[in-house]
């Protein structure tokens, strides 16, 4: 089951479970969509892999699944990031 984290990665923006703003890779690392596209370019900076909108869990299912409580807040260090991200930007994910 997905975590639902509450926030951005990388910014600390809110990303409720409602959210159509949160994305995620496939370890559910997760950003904004600004963060995504602006300054990642949709390259995860702890594994590489690309992302895809995170789905919102109904409403009804809130209770029964609540969303992860614990934040994740580890800016991304852009330094170090560089040839991860220069390796992966023109890949297509599924190629990665």
């Amino acid at each position: 089951m997905l975590e639902l984290r509450p926030t951005c990665e990388n910014c600390d923006k809110p990303l409720p479970p409602d959210s159509q703003e949160a994305m995620i890779c496939t370890y559910e690392c997760t950003f904004c969509v600004e963060c995504v596209t602006e300054l990642l370019e949709n390259v995860c900076p702890n594994c590489g892999g690309g992302f895809e909108k995170r789905p919102v869990r109904p409403q009804n299912q809130l209770v029964k699944n609540p969303p992860k409580g614990n934040r994740v807040y580890k800016p991304v260090d852009m330094t170090s990031f560089k040839a991860l991200k220069k390796k992966n930007v023109n890949v297509d994910p599924k190629d990665r």
